[in-house]
């Protein structure tokens, strides 16, 4: 091993945790780099949830800053779900775990606490010790099953569940910000609502 492979391996992780979607999952990439640069675990699993982690967190402050650009009704879908999210402790529990343990990607999950408000210093620590689990076991088996594991890593870049799981992804955080509702009356209620004129007469136009 040499630092400049470390380093690359490193790089790469951390550039696919600044994707919102469609990037390789990051247990895929670091099983490919462990087989391939035969890197020892324990320094590469925790580089690789460092990156991660880090990656991630940009991704959320980058989400962050383009919530002042959303419009009024968007930003109030968004504060309903929060409120809704930390109304109750078990929700906010779940929340977390989410974080740490979903196997769901993690990029819309990240976009979504980034658009809210949120501490995401907590979520990213929850996130970085779940992955620091799930990664040690990920590259920990890759030195005992190396072939298959390889071929398993291989087959998640381009899986079609994967693909789908992304588009569901998708779909929730565009209903989150309230792209799926409309946010303006429709011209019918907007003339149903007009106010009635009334003639000399009385009668109503």
């Amino acid at each position: 091993m040499t630092l400049a492979q470390l380093a690359i391996a490193l790089a790469v992780v951390f550039a696919v945790n600044l994707l919102p979607a469609f990037g390789p999952p990051t247990w895929a990439v670091l099983v490919f780099f462990s087989l391939d640069f035969d890197l020892p675990a324990a320094p590469f699993v925790l580089g690789g949830a460092l990156a991660a982690a880090s990656g991630r967190f940009l991704l959320a402050q980058g989400a962050r800053r383009l919530r002042p650009r959303l419009s009024a009704a968007r930003r109030e879908s968004v504060d309903r779900a929060q409120a809704a999210l930390i109304a109750d402790r078990r929700r906010t529990a779940a929340g977390l775990g989410l974080f740490a343990l979903s196997p769901v990607p993690s990029g819309q999950l990240f976009v979504g606490a980034g658009l809210m408000t949120v501490p995401l210093l907590p979520l990213t620590a929850a996130f970085f010790a779940g992955r620091l689990v799930s990664y040690s076991i990920y590259v920990s088996v890759a030195t005992i099953a190396e072939k298959n594991l390889g071929d398993l890593a291989l087959d998640a870049l381009t899986s079609p569940l994967g693909l789908a799981l992304q588009l569901l992804m998708l779909v929730a955080l565009t209903a989150l910000l309230g792209g799926l509702k409309p946010t303006e009356k429709s011209w019918f209620l907007s003339v149903a609502q007009r106010p009635k004129r009334t003639t000399r007469s009385g009668v109503h136009r």
